[in-house]
């Protein structure tokens, strides 16, 4: 009976909350929301409204104003939505308030994030890193409620004299966080050892915003079968394949996506997952072209790689889905402001190719447009690094062709 309740209920219901300030404008505000619908829609959820309030910065007690809070509360009770979503990270206080006034689950745009992780997690490893993150979000914003923690150290003698539950739910968490960090450093230095032992091999990593293509192109140019789908985070995991282009071997990683307010706790907890890109001689940067905020998107992979010291790469910028480009062209009597959408695919390529210090390659995966071109460039970076990291080894290629 309880099951099919469940059943029949159907995906939660959910309203977006986000702010228009001096620092990020209606407009912006609008693109976050966007992304954090879809971010709603890749956990399972079905988003039927929206609120932006313009404000100059956040309401340290409850994010949005008063005001502004009575009306949502209002349309959550008439409307019966089970789930509140907040584009910004919230602090304890304020979702405590938050949740007296709403009546109903709230989130922020972190807590999605972690549930969508712990989801997508496949492997112990991602599991453990998931966690942690989890565990650090959650460690500040415990309120003063029984959280039905796993009593992992139980009995007589646990709780110490006059200990409040919270507290005790705070020793739980610290103990399970170093846990869980010794677990990793564990196997950080597995990897390690493992990364080591690729000796003589070019590595290439894939980076990118999330559901921008990586996973595609790795299955197109390795021949492998990962997962991929239009979702975000659709892959946590790095996967490492060998290629072999021509009589060149190399090492080919697909690597978790970025994402705009990416919590900070993730980047650590992914800290050596991350490492594949750290460690790697060449990043392929992959960008999805039709999507219409891709410069803002290429600009957060930047900042991301600048914060975990992997900005000095030798890069490659692959403009992926090209053949789901559009074009607008401008009536020679409109006056309003041309925007990029106004560039063909073609003076989008010459633009690109002039205002850009890094390589730049255009092509569909999906549809295999411009892989032969890609294929060749991507055979002559390799080679020429190769040739600079490992002359006996360059010299042992060029007699073979001989």
């Amino acid at each position: 009976m309880i099951i099919k309740d469940i059943k029949e209920k159907g995906p939660e219901r959910a309203v977006l909350v986000g702010l228009a300030t001096y620092e990020q404008n209606r407009e912006k505000a609008d693109e976050y929301l966007d992304e954090l619908e879809f971010l709603v829609e890749t956990a399972g959820g079905i988003v039927v409204q929206r609120f932006i309030q313009g404000i100059d910065r956040p309401n340290s007690r409850t994010y949005v104003g008063t005001g502004k809070l009575e009306e949502i509360a209002a349309y959550v009770k008439a409307e019966n939505i089970d789930l509140v979503v907040f584009d910004d990270e919230l602090g304890g206080s304020q979702i405590r308030n938050i949740e007296a006034e709403l009546e109903c689950k709230i989130l922020d745009r972190t807590n999605l994030i972690l549930d969508i992780f712990a989801k997508n997690a496949r492997t112990s490893y991602a599991k453990t890193q998931v966690e942690l993150a989890q565990l650090q979000y959650i460690l500040p914003r415990l309120t003063r409620m029984w959280t039905h923690l796993e009593r992992q150290r139980g009995g007589i003698g646990f709780r110490g004299p006059g200990e409040t539950e919270i507290e005790t739910d705070r020793r739980i968490i610290r103990t399970k966080i170093t846990l869980l960090k010794e677990r990793l450093k564990e196997i950080d230095t597995q990897q390690f050892t493992q990364r080591k032992s690729r000796v003589n091999l070019i590595r290439v990593a894939l980076v990118g915003y999330t559901n921008v293509g990586k996973s595609t192109i790795m299955n197109l140019v390795s021949k492998s079968d990962l997962h991929a789908e239009n979702k975000l985070f659709a892959t946590l995991d790095t996967t490492v394949r060998k290629v072999v282009i021509d009589n060149l071997p190399f090492l080919l990683s697909d690597t978790v996506g970025f994402i705009r307010k990416l919590p900070h706790g993730l980047i650590e907890s992914f800290k050596s997952t991350l490492d594949e890109v750290r460690e790697s001689d060449i990043l392929l940067h992959v960008v999805d072209i039709s999507h219409p905020e891709f410069e803002s998107q290429i600009e957060t992979v930047n900042q991301t790689l600048q914060e975990i010291g992997a900005s000095d790469k030798k890069i490659i910028l692959v403009f992926n889905k090209i053949d789901a480009y559009r074009y607008e062209k401008k009536d020679e009597d409109d006056l309003s402001p041309v925007t990029k959408r106004n560039f063909s695919l073609e003076e989008m390529q010459k633009h690109w190719v002039a205002q850009t210090s890094a390589t730049c390659i255009f092509i569909s995966a999906t549809e295999k447009q411009n892989y032969h071109p890609f294929r060749e460039l991507l055979y002559k970076e390799i080679k020429d690094m190769h040739a600079i990291r490992y002359p006996f080894d360059n010299f042992l290629y060029t007699v073979e062709e001989g």
